[in-house]
């Protein structure tokens, strides 16, 4: 059926939350009223679909309003579905069911999505406020706000709430359950970096701290019922960071810092004096006591961000109501990153069993032989005295408290996509985000099956030169909600190299040997792994597979290092180039609207357009984009280094085969010319996996146009700089730059610094084509090599420069006209008489061949035989073909 979306509305399985039947296909279209408008979906978190790989049951979520559509989404088994928003305002669900296996479905709300842009705003000074819209006052309905909090290096964040109170979840549940208004905080960027809780009703969160440079909060209302908000406090500390640091500090389960909520249990002893939140070391009243005495029965702690954990301490407890002894005597450990995926912690290849008491009182202090990183922690009993009762303390620290361990960005986010590249990839629409540590559920996986030791590479450029100190590695998982050990992976052995152009490599010496290191990698495909070198100088990183797991390579990253000696860098310039990439479809239609850049003044428009450099650092120079063409060019944010800088992007994609991005530049006026276009490009693609094209056209105000320039294959990952005359012409006339590729697997096309040079004499068009006499752009110096047009009777030496298709638009005097008509007219006669002259010929054959029957007069008069058809129809015979 099809949903007009007027208001917020549900949609369910057949029965739901009872058992939806058999042998279902049911198809919803949702639309929303404008096509400017986006739409999103929340699924309600009793979700149960069965979960083998999706192939039976399923919901499916594809843009458009059909089958054909972009795919968002396809999901099974008991996890909820994250929040999915359409890239337009059109939104097509499938829900198929089997002949068996039956669960209680899904509950999904639809509304129309809404940016916030009016209530959202970055936080940088050291301390401060942060309110929910109209606070104290009743908040507004429809928001979506994101509050980012950009942290320095070297310092952490704490967040305090003072107030809080959001609609209440009727139906409660765990953690997440929140479906109305929520507020959800992010160890990064909203979305990408990992989600540390989502808070409703009127408990006030905990304190939470993070370090990883960028802690963000998300709110969200919808159309109902509004409350008093919320008030939080965030204060940024100095970390005092020695070489001699011990990683070896309480975690907070003793002190309070670890919240009630962060404490739960496989099940508690039914009376309610033996709950998790009484498992905290030394506490007086009793102590955690599950349901049953089993080494099934567990007690978990969500530390909110990932941290290194390096000891436990446990004790019993006398119970307050016998005076009986009850205490555990061996444990095993469990540690996760997510809460879903699980690994026990092993010594050697062995679980590792945990001595804890011999009584009820003392405190027994087990250090962890290899630090392991984690975010959740789960104690499992194995034995104990009398009955189990459990309390303890975590002991370790941040990852970011040893020296130079900052993380880079790839958890967090603050390191956008474009940055992140690989070898291949076998995920032909996914992203390259799903190589970040945590934040991604599933991984970096290359596309060959049987990969070859050291040929596949995953990279990533920091944007400025850092002192780098370490990395952490992850393994990966291919399908989300899936147990099948074939679909994890992780690498076991690796190599690193390290550049600060991303040409010239150098790999990290073994001291030993003098060889490549082969660093230890990992053996479980969540639990990550720290690996620390010498600190070194670079901008790029690349980690090489060696080993890896039966399932194949897998691998999640994060990068941790600090600022290069005597220089910093400026957080809130990275972050801002970072949020720009995601709102810059909206600014370019917005530009496209007005005809002018979105919040930059006319002069721009009007210098640009007289002739100078369009760079693309503040602005788009008036330069829109194609209201016809079916893909859009995508802006690039470049970091603090002037080599680099903002430019615009497409990258191949099996999507976008063939779909045309293309750019206009503003109206050149009449009689101005000729003019000598300038810009830097690059264009890469592997032969048969990304072959693209790029186009420079003149269109005039009748949509006529005439290419001047184009340039076709592979030219390697190195800054080009493209020239062509734009001719003088008695009507206005706007640029096209169009990109586009044949195959999609992989590649890209960028370009920037668009110049404009002119008055150029017409009788030396040649100095827009010499090497020498034309100026070049400010970042020309990025620039490999030169691509040189020629236009008629001009030499141009032959440089290795690409191969490039130019079309001459000069203007032809009038005669030439009556010369080419001529010309034509005598083609015309010869071709007519050369027709009729075979036409006799042939004539003349026939004539000779009816003359000899069966045989044909060969050269020389000799008579050769031929092959004779008759056609005979009801036994009478035909006339002779």
């Amino acid at each position: 059926e099809t949903e007009y979306l007027l208001d917020a509305g549900y949609i369910t399985t057949p029965g739901y939350p009872l058992e939806y039947p058999p042998h279902q296909n049911c198809r919803w279209v949702i639309t929303a009223p404008e096509p400017s408008q986006r739409i999103v979906l929340n699924f309600n978190p009793h979700f149960e679909l069965e979960k083998l790989d999706c192939r039976y049951d399923f919901i499916e979520i594809r843009d458009g309003s059909s089958d054909s559509g972009d795919l968002l989404g396809k999901h099974c088994s008991n996890i909820a579905p994250p929040a999915i928003i359409s890239s337009g305002p059109v939104l097509h669900i499938k829900f198929v069911s089997d002949y068996a296996h039956q669960g209680a479905g899904f509950s999904l709300r639809y509304e129309i999505f809404k940016t916030g842009s009016d209530c959202s705003r970055n936080f940088t000074s050291q301390n401060g406020i942060i309110e929910s819209p109209g606070f104290p006052d009743k908040y507004p309905h429809n928001l979506e706000c994101s509050f980012i909090i950009i942290v320095p290096p070297a310092m952490d964040v704490t967040l305090t709430f003072i107030t809080f109170d959001l609609e209440n979840d009727p139906l409660p549940g765990g953690e997440g359950d929140c479906k109305y208004d929520w507020l959800e905080v992010w160890d990064g960027l909203p979305q990408v970096g990992p989600l540390i809780g989502r808070y409703c009703g009127s408990k006030i969160p905990p304190e939470i701290t993070s370090s990883t440079g960028i802690l963000s909060l998300s709110f969200h209302t919808d159309m109902a019922v509004a409350k008093d908000g919320f008030s939080a406090r965030y204060n940024m500390t100095h970390k005092e960071v020695t070489e001699s640091f011990h990683c070896s500090n309480a975690l907070g389960l003793e002190s309070g810092k670890i919240s009630d909520d962060q404490i739960t249990a496989s099940s508690s002893f039914y009376d309610n004096t033996w709950l998790p939140r009484q498992a905290r070391l030394n506490n007086e009243n009793n102590a955690w006591t599950p349901s049953e005495d089993s080494s099934k029965e567990f007690i978990q702690v969500d530390l909110h961000v990932l941290k290194v954990l390096t000891g436990i301490a446990t004790q019993g407890a006398v119970s307050k109501e016998t005076q009986k002894s009850y205490y555990v005597t061996t444990f095993k450990l469990e540690v996760s990153t997510n809460g879903e995926d699980w690994m026990v912690y092993r010594h050697g290849k062995n679980h590792k069993v945990f001595h804890a008491n011999t009584d009820s009182t003392e405190v027994v202090l087990n250090r962890i032989p290899q630090p392991v990183l984690a975010r959740f922690v789960r104690i499992r009993p194995q034995t104990w005295k009398t009955g189990i009762a459990l309390r303890f303390e975590l002991y370790g620290c941040q990852i970011t408290d040893a020296p130079c361990s900052e993380m880079q960005g790839m958890l967090s986010g603050l390191l956008p996509d474009s940055q992140i590249t690989a070898s291949s990839m076998r995920d032909l629409h996914g992203s390259m985000g799903a190589a970040r540590l945590v934040a991604s559920r599933s991984g970096w996986f290359p596309s060959p099956t049987q990969p070859l030791a050291g040929e596949e590479w995953l990279q990533v450029d920091l944007g400025v030169a850092k002192t780098v100190r370490g990395l952490i590695t992850q393994g990966a998982r291919s399908l989300e909600g899936s147990t099948s050990a074939e679909n994890r992976a992780f690498v076991r052995k690796y190599r690193v190299s390290h550049s600060m152009t991303g040409k010239d490599w150098t790999f990290i010496l073994d001291s030993k040997t003098n060889l490549p290191k082969i660093f230890e990698g990992n053996t479980h495909y969540d639990t990550p792994e720290i690996r620390r070198f010498e600190e070194i100088p670079a901008q790029f990183l690349r980690i090489y597979p060696e080993r890896w797991s039966p399932a194949g390579i897998g691998m999640r990253l994060e990068v941790l290092g600090c600022e290069l000696p005597g220089k910093i860098t400026d957080i809130s310039t990275n972050i801002k180039y970072t949020l720009q990439r995601h709102f810059f479809q909206s600014d370019l239609q917005r530009s496209r609207e007005t005809n002018k850049p979105h919040g930059v003044a006319e002069e721009c428009t009007t210098e640009w357009s007289l002739g100078g450099l369009c760079d693309f650092e503040s602005s788009l120079c008036g330069w829109t984009p194609d209201s016809l063409s079916e893909l859009r060019w995508s802006f690039h944010g470049g970091s603090s280094s002037p080599d680099v800088g903002n430019f615009l992007h497409i990258e191949a994609s099996p999507r976008t085969e063939r779909q045309r991005a293309r750019l206009l530049s503003p109206m050149v006026g009449p009689e101005r010319g000729p003019l000598c276009l300038l810009f830097n490009y690059q264009l890469q693609g592997p032969e048969g996996q990304g072959q693209g094209s790029l186009r420079v056209l003149l269109r005039d105000n009748d949509h006529e146009e005439t290419l001047l320039w184009a340039l076709k294959g592979d030219q390697g990952p190195v800054w080009k700089e493209g020239r062509t005359i734009l001719p003088q012409s008695p009507k206005e006339y706007q640029v096209v730059i169009e990109g586009f590729f044949e195959h999609g697997n992989r590649g890209h096309i960028w370009i920037d610094n668009i110049h404009m040079k002119w008055p150029i004499r017409h009788q030396s068009q040649e100095v827009c084509y010499g090497l020498h006499v034309c100026p070049t752009s400010p970042s020309a110096s990025r620039a490999n090599s030169l691509s040189l047009l020629s236009p008629p009777g001009v030499a141009v030496p032959s440089a290795s420069e690409p191969t490039v298709e130019t079309v001459s638009v000069q203007p032809l005097p009038t005669y030439w006209y009556y010369v080419m008509a001529g010309g034509a007219g005598v083609v015309l006669l010869v071709s007519a008489t050369l027709a009729v002259g075979m036409c006799c010929h042939r004539y003349h054959l026939a004539a000779k061949k009816k003359s000899h029957h069966n045989h044909y007069l060969g050269p020389g008069g000799v008579l050769l035989p031929m092959l004779s058809i008759r056609l005979e129809t009801d036994g009478h015979r035909s006339s002779q073909c």
